[in-house]
């Protein structure tokens, strides 16, 4: 099948594919479309489609493919056996002819989509392993009935339903290596202090544009104990999928909007061929540079919080446009970009004397795909490397449709954590009018500012706080929003109206911090995502620092426990003098500095507290986590011939998971 011909084509205008659900004009268009375990299944909206030109529309449908052609290789690097077993479940759903019924058929479908979901078998965000309520020989039964051999039946059968085998994708305990004891594919035979030897004899210290050592590669120990990297590239480790992505970012590469458009494409797929790391950091600083596209993407080995030593990139694609009218707000934050780091709470000299090629906007994505999908973030910051954010600037995108989805999904719910958590209704009404404003003021400084302000010391490694990289990096990102959120500036900026908006963040922040995100990992669990342990990390040392001047108040009322903020001004205080350590942290590579925080303030969770938001939360009936399926983008064709292409809107997860598996299998 030619690759650029997978997806369904409509024959004629203004139709919608069969079966596939409501169009984007209808009024009803219902958000929340599935529940199972812990997750609850979104839609969003792609906003302005019909306002793109026809090449836009083109030039975004083959990014997209290319987004969606490396799901593969996602799945591999969370889990050598996930595409095995993936594959498994796929067969049965789609060709076991039993009885489709009762509880043990109920928890299989459970137990799929939640692997669906994960990209695995491991948790997305609490990284244990998924158990199947369904007994072993009942699906052992499902294996049989497909045409699954015995050898693999009985391989497969203890890796799915042992604790202790494979028991976490990523470990961040302290009892174990934490490569040894990590699932994640991007290591094999070797520990981590072999890895960081390994790396670290290939760093430079004087070298002042770093390449990223290992960013795009698997390392393994040989048959004769040598260690060696397999490189992700075209003729190497993933070659089938990655030759499927570039091909789809060359048919892209036709219809692009320009031609700076058309020469990064052409250094990401050299690199892609190549697997050369000068050449990623090359396509970087082209596309860092390109802020006047209307349409972009992200495609490629990007983030490293999957890697317990911060080393090694999960793949992910995103493809989205410019919404010009919400972007006037980000265009306002970047231009004021020095503005904001000359007065920086931070030593001076960890302060980017000159703040170059700042660029923010507010876009509508297209598709989420590899890390970013069913789960996706709301914003993003990139590049990651520190010396090209310094000499050539970094972009940063607010995702409007997706916070637009989480909003408007919520508001269909008759219950909230609002109501439940907040103190008093003085509290829920700040929160309710000012709250989807400075959250996404939030994002915006986080991602626009936040993350490429500071610099770090000459001579200090890019990987020097190791596996606290991720957690600290946030962390940094976060308290930069937050302390900036409450400066006069933003209201003679214009971008919010109210000096004290920025209360409702302030509360809602410590809130979540400390207390209500919890409810999404389970009793006894420790706290190991990056960007959960960032805000305990940052809402438990301000609660203790300011707990002799009552700054932040424990409160119980009626056998429940408030967090309730009493001076916001010494809160603020507290944001400004905790960047400024974890800015010098950063900045001088204090690795033991970093372990200590995160140690001390963002691990280990309150048994009290957890059982009390898991009882409450669950009055709720909501979901702790929320993630998205992806609109279809259908060719349109008219007497054999392309004429538009048209957003159809599914509303089935299993259903878009198995069509991915069919259309995007590529390993």
């Amino acid at each position: 099948m030619n690759a650029f011909k997978k997806m369904a084509i409509i024959a004629g205008l203004g139709l919608t594919l069969a079966g596939c659900g409501s169009t984007a004009e209808e009024a009803d268009f219902n958000y929340s479309i599935d529940e199972f375990a812990d997750i609850e299944i979104l839609r969003y909206q792609i906003p302005d489609w019909d306002g793109l030109s026809f090449r836009q529309k083109e030039y975004i449908y083959h990014l997209c493919e290319a987004a969606k052609a490396g799901r593969d290789i996602t799945w591999d690097q969370y889990f050598k056996y996930n595409l095995e077993i993936r594959h498994i479940l796929e067969n049965i759903l789609e060709n076991y002819s039993g009885e489709k019924s009762g509880q043990q058929w109920d928890d299989f479908l459970i137990y799929a989509k939640r692997v669906f979901f994960s990209n695995g078998i491991h948790h997305h965000y609490a990284d244990d392993k998924i158990l199947p309520e369904c007994s072993s020989d009942y699906f052992t039964g499902l294996m049989a009935a497909v045409g699954c051999p015995q050898e693999q039946i009985d391989r497969i059968i203890p890796i799915v339903f042992d604790p202790e085998l494979y028991a976490t994708k990523r470990y961040q305990g302290t009892d174990k290596d934490i490569v040894v004891a990590s699932s994640v594919n991007f290591y094999e035979g070797v520990t981590a202090a072999e890895v960081n030897a390994f790396y670290d004899r290939m760093a430079d210290p004087r070298d002042t544009t770093p390449v990223s050592y290992g960013l795009n590669s698997k390392l393994v120990k040989n048959s004769y104990g040598r260690i060696e990297e397999q490189v992700w590239k075209a003729d190497g480790l993933y070659g089938s999928a990655i030759k499927v992505i570039t091909s789809h970012l060359l048919a892209a590469r036709e219809v692009a909007e320009n031609d700076l458009q058309k020469q990064y494409i052409d250094e990401l797929v050299e690199y892609y061929n190549t697997g050369d790391l000068r050449i990623w950091d090359k396509y970087n600083i082209s596309w860092v540079s390109d802020t006047g596209s209307d349409v972009d993407f992200v495609n490629g080995f990007i983030e490293d919080y999957d890697d317990p030593l911060g080393r090694k990139a999960t793949w992910e694609g995103i493809v989205n446009f410019r919404d010009n009218k919400a972007s006037e707000r980000t265009v306002t934050i970047s231009e004021n970009a020095q503005w904001f780091e000359d007065n920086s709470p931070i030593d001076p000299r960890f302060r980017k004397t000159e703040v170059r090629g700042v660029s923010a906007k507010v876009i509508n994505v297209a598709v989420i795909a590899g890390g970013n999908y069913p789960a996706t973030a709301i914003g993003i910051n990139l590049p990651n490397a520190d010396w090209i954010r310094k000499e050539y600037g970094s972009k940063s995108v607010t995702i409007a449709n997706i916070t637009d989805a989480y909003d408007k999904a919520s508001d269909q719910r008759p219950k909230s954590v609002l109501t439940e958590f907040a103190w008093n209704q003085e509290e829920i009404d700040l929160c309710k009018k000012y709250g989807s404003i400075v959250d996404n003021l939030h994002t915006d400084l986080h991602e626009c500012l936040g993350h490429g302000s500071g610099q770090i010391l000459e001579g200090t490694p890019a990987n020097a706080l190791k596996e606290f990289t991720s957690t600290l990096e946030e962390a940094r990102a976060d308290l930069f929003a937050l302390y900036y959120l409450a400066d006069p500036k933003l209201v003679e900026l214009g971008l919010v109206d109210n000096p004290d908006a920025y209360k409702a963040e302030y509360m809602s922040y410590i809130r979540n911090g400390i207390f209500t995100q919890f409810s999404r990992i389970e009793l006894g669990k420790q706290n190991t995502e990056a960007h959960m342990q960032n805000r305990k990390l940052i809402a438990e040392w301000c609660y203790e620092k300011g707990l002799s001047a009552n700054v932040i108040e424990k409160k119980v009322r009626d056998g429940k426990t408030y967090f309730v903020i009493n001076d916001f001004e010494a809160l603020r205080s507290l944001f400004g003098k905790m960047l400024a350590e974890i800015q010098r942290i950063k900045s001088e590579g204090d690795y033991e500095a970093g372990r200590k925080l995160v140690m001390d303030y963002a691990v280990n969770i309150d048994p009290v507290l957890h059982k009390e938001v898991l009882e409450r939360y669950a009055t709720l009936d909501l979901k702790p986590y929320k993630g998205f399926i992806n609109p279809e983008i259908v060719p349109v064709e008219k007497n054999g011939k392309v004429v538009d292409y048209k957003v159809v809107y599914t509303e089935d997860f299993l259903e878009q998971q198995l069509k991915y598996g069919r259309d995007y299998r590529t390993l």
